[in-house]
């Protein structure tokens, strides 16, 4: 039986318990002449429900969310054909040292806890780190790939 398509629009509530378990994302920025600038990253959900996302000063993404903090993301499954969905989002760029107990708590929103907490604050600190914190405004419904249901009646 062919995959039929779907879209289920959900409320925050059940958007959050969609993201949490999925990591894998595509981030939207704008470039300083209006243009999209992508960037495949790696994402958790903290406790205020924002979405956050490990990455360095120097990025691209970082000067884009600096000058202008409307993002988009599309959230994937780790299966590349399971459920995804858009949100879109205010971003905030916090630095060092006002990151680092945030990218603790990225830390445990992806991988759980750490075995020793002090090296990673340590390793984050000698990396120079900072962390996207992406206020979700909207979002889309949780889609699926697959044949419109109209197009399955007729296969």
């Amino acid at each position: 039986m062919p995959k039929t398509a779907t879209a289920d629009r959900v409320d925050r509530d059940a958007l959050l318990e969609f993201l949490r378990p999925r990591h894998q994302a595509v981030l939207l920025t704008r470039r300083r002449e209006g243009g999209a600038q992508l960037s495949p990253v790696t994402c958790g959900v903290d406790g205020e429900g924002r979405i956050v996302v490990s990455t360095y000063p120097q990025r691209a993404k970082v000067a884009n969310a600096r000058r202008d903090p409307a993002v988009s993301m599309c959230v994937l499954s780790s299966d590349f054909t399971g459920p995804w969905v858009q949100v879109d989002g205010a971003a905030e760029v916090l630095d060092l040292p006002e990151a680092l107990e945030p990218l603790v708590e990225y830390f445990r929103s992806i991988s759980g806890e750490h075995p020793d907490w002090d090296d990673y604050r340590a390793a984050m600190t000698r990396q120079g780190k900072s962390l996207l914190r992406i206020t979700i405004t909207g979002w889309g419904p949780i889609a699926t790939g697959g044949f419109p249901a109209e197009v399955v009646d007729k296969l």
